[in-house]
């Protein structure tokens, strides 16, 4: 582990987006990275940009990295009670971006970071220039009806979900992830330590049954996210956990199914929902080879 959260929340700082105070991490924020490519990274759901934590020191050099706390997750508010919604968080993601005065960039997004992308892309769909030079997309469920939703998830979703995320504690965490987790590269008491952490950072955990209605949207919204990817124009890669049960081999073969063969596909064997948690290094080498296909 290269940042616990402590160390990861004061490398940020936070950002009023949307009526939101919301959590960013900008390595060109103290340092001058202007001349070098950006990277925007979106992560997943119940976790926080904490997620990119081990691929950042991989990354820094050679790229401006921007990550951000999206709405109800991390260190950002977490309005409660409150409707969050895929699209507002599409909504933040382009103010910030627009605070930033970013004109082009890559995207590198995860699970609901995943959906978060998709919406996104159906917006840059509509440009006459997209400023995406680039998107690659981590395990997640860019296929609802391919979605194998783990039993706390759809209890979360249910109408026992205000009673469980009261009485959830670390151990169905720990539970819960490493049932998602590759067989060999599962989480360690520290990283479930850390996750806890920045899950109840200011009395989050009461926002996990209403962050999870974004299965629900996937539905409902399914026809514009993945119209995004078949009507996308811009170079798209996918980086998998195939031994991930929700969005693992299985995701892969609907992707090309439904879209067709995106630029690049990579799989990595035995490796479970959190790539970038479990196999930051097979990640990294995936993803110079995506982005040295993608600007060529």
């Amino acid at each position: 582990m290269n940042y616990t959260p402590r160390q990861w929340k004061a490398l940020g700082s936070t950002v009023r987006l949307q009526g939101h105070s919301i959590f960013v991490v900008d390595s060109g924020a103290h340092s001058d990275q202007s001349h070098l490519p950006c990277i925007l990274m979106l992560h997943g759901y119940p976790t926080s940009s904490w997620d990119w934590e081990s691929l950042w020191p991989m990354l820094v050099n050679n790229f401006r990295l921007i990550t951000l706390d999206l709405l109800g997750f991390g260190f950002s508010d977490k309005p409660y009670p409150y409707h969050y919604r895929i699209d507002e968080q599409a909504d933040i993601v382009e103010a910030l971006v627009k605070t930033l005065h970013l004109e082009q960039f890559h995207v590198l997004a995860h699970d609901y970071g995943d959906t978060v992308a998709q919406e996104l892309l159906a917006r840059q769909n509509e440009l006459a220039s997209p400023q995406w030079l680039s998107l690659c997309l981590l395990n997640g469920g860019l296929f609802p009806e391919t979605h194998h939703a783990r039993p706390i998830q759809k209890l979360l979703a249910s109408p026992l979900g205000p009673f469980i995320t009261r009485h959830m504690g670390k151990a169905s965490i720990h539970k819960s992830m490493r049932r998602v987790f590759g067989p060999n590269s599962q989480p360690d008491e520290e990283l479930i330590e850390g996750y806890w952490e920045v899950i109840n950072f200011n009395n989050g955990r009461r926002t996990l049954h209403k962050l999870i209605d974004y299965m629900k949207q996937r539905r409902q919204h399914r026809a514009r996210w993945v119209g995004a990817l078949t009507q996308n124009r811009i170079p798209t890669g996918l980086i998998n956990g195939a031994a991930d049960p929700v969005s693992g081999a299985h995701m892969v073969a609907r992707y090309k199914e439904a879209v067709g063969s995106p630029l690049m596909i990579i799989s990595l064997a035995d490796i479970g929902h959190y790539p970038q948690w479990e196999a930051p290094d097979l990640v990294h080498k995936a993803y110079g080879q995506f982005l040295e296909a993608a600007c060529n």
